[in-house]
Parts: C-alpha cells; sequence; structure tokens
C-alpha cells in the first residue's frame, strides 16, 4: 500500500515561527503523512518521540514538512507512531497541530 502525497505545506504561523498547514480538506481520521528523520536518540528542536511496543521510545529527527508541527492543547491531528491522522475535519489553509505531550499541559 502506497500513500499518498502529504496534503500539507509550510507558511508562517500565528503560533509560533513556521507551521503546517492544509492544502486541501482533509476529513476526520484520515492519514495526513508520516513524520520521516533519522534514528536519535538525543532530543533536539524537531525530534518525535515514537513509543514502542515494549514501551521504550525511539526518536525520529524530522527532515521533512511534518517536522514544523506546531503544539496545541486542542490539536486537530495526532500522531500513532510516526503516521500523523487528523482528529477532526480540517479545512483548506487550516495550521495543523498537534499535541506535543505531558510536558506542554499549560501551553495553549
Amino acid at each position: 500500500m502506497r500513500d499518498e502525497p502529504t496534503p500539507v505545506e509550510v507558511n508562517d504561523s500565528t503560533i509560533h515561527g513556521k507551521g503546517c498547514f492544509a492544502t486541501r480538506f482533509i476529513p476526520a481520521g484520515a492519514f495526513i503523512g508520516t513524520y520521516t528523520g533519522r534514528a536519535t536518540d538525543v532530543d533536539g528542536t524537531y525530534v518525535l518521540w515514537v513509543e514502542g511496543d515494549n514501551g521504550t521510545f525511539s526518536g525520529i529527527d524530522g527532515d521533512g514538512v511534518l517536522r514544523w508541527l506546531n503544539h496545541s492543547s486542542t490539536p486537530n491531528a495526532e500522531f500513532d507512531g510516526p503516521r500523523l491522522f487528523a482528529l477532526r475535519d480540517i479545512e483548506p489553509t487550516e495550521e495543523l497541530t498537534f499535541h506535543y505531550g505531558d510536558g506542554w499541559e499549560d501551553v495553549d
């Protein structure tokens, strides 16, 4: 099975610096894209930590468009491993966001 191209582009964000924005309507539950990059065990600005089946975490130092995703306490997307899915319908030009994790509970 081959994934469709990521329906996302990078633009200036009102949340922080750059962000990912939908280039078309994305329905709730739809696959958006895969977080790509080299494996790492060192934290960094674009590192996504993915929990494995055995409860350990591995890092991906992002090199693709999804590295520009910003945080929201009310996100419209979430990761399942390195794969990003829409939590609700996302309109064209809407910024895609996900919840960065427990350390970000007090950040909108």
